[in-house]
């Protein structure tokens, strides 16, 4: 996401989320300074920017419910938002830091270079979580068969042999994964260097 996009998105985030929440009469949480209150609106409109509108508007009514207080007057902490917006829309791939941040990392760097990289994303994208040594153990070998079968389709291809149509699909989406995850790897190290 570019920063006009993130700019539109948080605009977005803005006028869809926070604003409609406020209008109900939802106030700072009491324990929160003022100052503390809008630096969290203004990190779920940077969070948030990649949500579309119409997801937006979902989030808003489902994060209505979650008001807290004696009254049920009080703004939802932004923690509880966020763990919404994951069942809403989830980031992108390359909109999420964590994925990013994994990528650029030597474990993103080692699984993209012994081919369990499509395997790692699957699972950061899913528990949202940097993985541990354990995930990676898993993940690892989870993805030993796939792996494998991509060298010998390789290695066949490489001695002129043909492969059956499900070969050439199977092939073809995992190299595609492949990409992608270099893609997020390529795309995190732009937005470092920049």
């Amino acid at each position: 996401m570019n920063r006009q996009d993130q700019a539109a998105g948080e605009a977005r985030v803005r006028q869809v989320l926070i604003d409609p929440l406020l209008q109900r009469g939802l106030m700072k949480p009491s324990t929160m300074t003022k100052p503390a209150f809008e630096k969290m609106l203004n990190g779920l409109c940077a969070k948030l920017a990649y949500m579309a509108e119409d997801k937006l508007a979902a989030l808003e009514e489902e994060a209505a419910q979650l008001a807290g207080g004696k009254e049920r007057d009080r703004f939802p902490i932004a923690n509880r938002i966020l763990e919404r917006s994951l069942k809403i829309q989830p980031p992108a791939d390359d909109a999420s830091p964590l994925i990013r941040a994994v990528f650029t990392h030597d474990v993103g760097q080692t699984a993209l270079a012994e081919g369990w990289g499509p395997e790692l994303l699957a699972e950061v994208r899913k528990t949202r979580r940097w993985p541990t040594a354990w995930v990676i153990k898993t993940v690892k070998d989870r993805a030993g068969e796939a792996a494998r079968r991509l060298q010998r389709i390789e290695e066949h291809l490489a001695r002129g042999g043909e492969i059956t149509r499900d070969e050439q699909a199977w092939r073809a989406n995992r190299l595609a994964d492949v990409d992608k995850c270099r893609w997020i790897a390529d795309l995190a190290t732009k937005d470092t260097a920049s």
